[in-house]
């Protein structure tokens, strides 16, 4: 009887389809589904303290929040805006590393006479060049979600434009880093590319988990 009673509670039912339905940053949705839940269940406390039944007082509260589709898209847009924060910031972090690592590129046996790592020097120059640019789109977006979100309207295709940004950011960060252990097993002092390769590794980790999950966050149907 108990597992059945469990099984049919209103307030559980509607979480767990709220949780399925919603996707986005994991400690960020945790959060939002616990407030939900605690908002329920303060309702269910307001009405039986009225001396209502409990499990109508449970389906009494579901009804007062709103269906799920009254209530996803809010909650999925807000969690899209958050994801795409996310990833800005992986990127306004992580592009530095680049930018670092063509600056050991540049410097490490700039008179060697080997042409492989020369132009690998040099394509790690137009890479880090595109990172600096992600990394001011980033802190662009970062201010349009925050402080400026106060006063101004955040563009419904930003979620999109920056999951795209963040998609190459992280492809430039794997050519990066072939081109420099490229230049590593040919310059004199290796150990200063390797690991400059193993930044732009990490970095292109970081960034690609980030921008994949913000692309599935927009790719869900306009809210």
């Amino acid at each position: 009887m108990n597992v059945t009673s469990r099984q049919a509670d209103p307030i559980e039912d509607y979480i767990e389809a709220l949780t399925a339905a919603l996707h986005g940053p994991a400690r960020i949705k945790a959060r939002m589904i616990e407030e939900i839940r605690d908002g329920l269940m303060d309702t269910v406390t307001a009405h039986t303290r009225e001396g209502m039944a409990h499990q109508r007082a449970a389906h009494q509260a579901v009804e007062e929040f709103g269906t799920l589709d009254e209530l996803v898209p809010s909650c999925q847009r807000e969690l899209t805006i958050a994801q795409a924060r996310h990833t800005a910031r992986a990127v306004a972090l992580t592009a530095p590393f680049l930018v670092a690592c063509w600056y050991l590129a540049w410097t490490t046996d700039h008179d060697q006479p080997w042409q492989l790592p020369r132009t690998a020097q040099m394509l790690a120059v137009h890479l880090a060049g595109f990172s600096s640019v992600a990394a001011l789109l980033a802190a662009a977006t970062l201010a349009a979600t925050g402080t400026l979100a106060r006063w101004l309207p955040i563009p419904h295709q930003l979620p999109l434009a920056v999951a795209w940004t963040g998609t190459t950011a992280s492809v430039v960060m794997a050519v990066a880093t072939l081109a420099l252990a490229t230049a590593s097993v040919l310059a004199t002092n290796w150990p200063l590319l390797a690991f400059a390769g193993a930044l732009a590794a990490a970095s292109h980790a970081v960034v690609a988990a980030s921008a994949r999950a913000c692309r599935q966050c927009a790719r869900l149907p306009a809210m």
